[in-house]
């Protein structure tokens, strides 16, 4: 089990880790050796999950999500693929604990009338202003 918060914990059974070759650095070894590791997380069927966490999982990691609903993390900083599989763990687990905190209620606020008169006060006095730079009336 892996702990994501003190009441969510995500079971290493639903993560399928497979190691590609990298594009980063390696010398000689990066055409030879596999080292970027690739995590798949079904994150629409997840059991370890409750559901609002899902929903925002899905919907704050985007692309990264096919339509099946399953996340796919690529790591390849690392030249091996201990430290790639830990990190590609380590950023899914900041993902979802960043899905896991709900977002704040938008509480609606209202103008102020004095914000309000000040504004019209100002449109006054620029207009005032720029009728006077016009060209004298006949009288």
């Amino acid at each position: 089990m892996i702990p994501i918060t003190p009441h969510i914990a995500l079971d290493e059974s639903e993560l399928e880790i497979t190691f590609v070759r990298s594009s980063g650095p390696g010398g000689q070894n990066v055409n030879k050796v596999a080292t970027a590791a690739q995590l798949r997380f079904d994150a629409a069927r997840s059991r370890s999950l409750p559901a609002d966490v899902r929903a925002r999982l899905v919907a704050r990691a985007g692309s990264r999500v096919t339509r099946e609903g399953v996340l796919i993390i690529t790591a390849r900083r690392f030249r091996t693929q201990e430290r790639n599989r830990a990190d590609a763990v380590d950023r899914l687990v900041a993902l979802i604990r960043a899905a896991a905190t709900p977002p704040k209620p938008r509480r609606k606020t209202r103008t102020p009338r004095a914000a309000k008169l000040r504004r019209i006060e100002g449109k006054r006095r620029l207009s005032a202003t720029k009728r006077l730079r016009g060209r004298p009336a006949d009288d």
